[in-house]
C-alpha cells in the first residue's frame, strides 16, 4: 500500500465509511487537532523521565486514537456511538492531577508559560488541547457527539496544567506569575 492515493489532491478526504468531504470541514478540523494534540503529548511524553508519567501519557495517546476515530466517522450515527472511552479514563486523569497538587504550592496567580523547553512542550500541548476543546464543542452543536468526548478534552486540558507545573517543580524551573499592569 503507498502512502500517497493523489485522492486528496483537490482538497477532499474520505471520512470512515468513505463518504468525501472538503479538508476544511469542522469534523477534519476537529480530529486533525486531535491528531496534533497526540503528536504533542508524544513530544512531552520523549521529554519526560518520570517512568509512570511516560506511562500514562502513553495511554492518553492512546485514547486520543481512539477520539479521533470517532470523530472522523462518517456519520452522525457512527459518531453517536460511545467511543472506546470510560469515565475511569477521567477519574485516571483527576486521580493524577490530584497527586501531582499534593505536591505542588497552592496557585494563587496565574502563570505565564515557559521556564523550561520541557514545561512549555506541556504549555503548548494543553493549549492544542483547548482548541480540540473548543472545535468539538462546535461539531457538537450539529453532529450529535457523546458526551464523554468533551468532558475528556477538558480534564485532559487540566491534567496538561498541572503536569506543567510539576515539570518545572521537578526541573527547578521559576514558575512566573502574571501580574497584569496597574
Amino acid at each position: 500500500m503507498k502512502i500517497y492515493t493523489k485522492t486528496g489532491d483537490i482538497g477532499e478526504t474520505s471520512l470512515f465509511g468513505g463518504r468525501r468531504v472538503l479538508k476544511s470541514e469542522l469534523r477534519i478540523e476537529s480530529y486533525g487537532t486531535v491528531d496534533e494534540l497526540n503528536s504533542w503529548i508524544g513530544l512531552v511524553r520523549d521529554v519526560t523521565t518520570d517512568i509512570a508519567t511516560r506511562e500514562l501519557l502513553k495511554e492518553i495517546q492512546d485514547r486520543l486514537f481512539t477520539l479521533g476515530s470517532v470523530l472522523a466517522a462518517g456519520s452522525d450515527k457512527q459518531a453517536e456511538k460511545a467511543p472506546d472511552l470510560h469515565e475511569l479514563d477521567i477519574e485516571r486523569l483527576e486521580k493524577a492531577i490530584d497527586a501531582m497538587d499534593e505536591k505542588l504550592e497552592p496557585l494563587r496567580n496565574f502563570i505565564l508559560p515557559g521556564g523550561h523547553v520541557h514545561v512549555s512542550y506541556c504549555h503548548i500541548a494543553r493549549t492544542v488541547c483547548r482548541r480540540a476543546e473548543r472545535l468539538t464543542v462546535a461539531l457538537h452543536q450539529t453532529s450529535e457527539l457523546h458526551p464523554l468526548i468533551i468532558k475528556y478534552l477538558n480534564r485532559l486540558s487540566d491534567y496538561l496544567f498541572t503536569l506543567s507545573r510539576m515539570m518545572a517543580k521537578d526541573l527547578g524551573a521559576e514558575e512566573v506569575n502574571w501580574l497584569p499592569r496597574k
